[in-house]
């Protein structure tokens, strides 16, 4: 199997971010819950050390320790529906590469591109080169994030 490429500490600041505020959610919900890291290692099968990491936000501990840690919490957990089923890719031929969210933007810094009318760009509009730009930053940070799923500790 193929090397890491990519460092977790050369990974965007949006996607870093976004596994602190998972860690932050995590810790909160195990401590509300009563049960120490000792514990939920235990039931993970990781040691304590790697527990302490991933409540930590360590991007180096494994997507599938993170996930089986979020199993903990919500035991029907299906991260599949935050991809788009072949029904959903029909219905939305043309999506709009530049849509973001308000808790998107916030992670990431980047801004919706608002035309002079007021409206957000849509995918009939050309595309700026700012817009492009934005575009081709958004697909970087994804291969990034892509790339780390691909690693062997995956």
């Amino acid at each position: 199997m193929p090397r890491q490429n990519t460092s977790p500490s050369d990974f965007p600041a949006a996607i870093r971010q976004q596994i602190a505020q998972l860690a932050q959610r995590i810790t909160a919900e195990r401590k509300r819950l009563g049960a120490t890291q000792v514990q939920w290692a235990e039931q993970l099968g990781i040691s304590q050390p790697t527990m302490a990491r991933l409540e930590r936000g360590d991007p180096a501990v494994s997507m599938a320790t993170y996930v089986a840690c979020l199993t903990l919490i919500h035991p029907t957990l299906d991260l599949t529906v935050l991809l788009p089923t072949a029904d959903t890719a029909a219905a939305n031929s043309a999506p709009n590469p530049i849509a973001i969210t308000a808790d998107a933007e916030s992670a990431s810094g980047i801004k919706p591109i608002k035309h002079s009318s007021g409206s957000s760009a849509t995918t009939s509009d050309p595309l700026t080169a700012e817009q492009q730009a934005q575009v081709a930053q958004q697909f970087a940070a994804a291969k990034a994030a892509l790339d780390a799923f691909k690693s062997p500790g995956f």
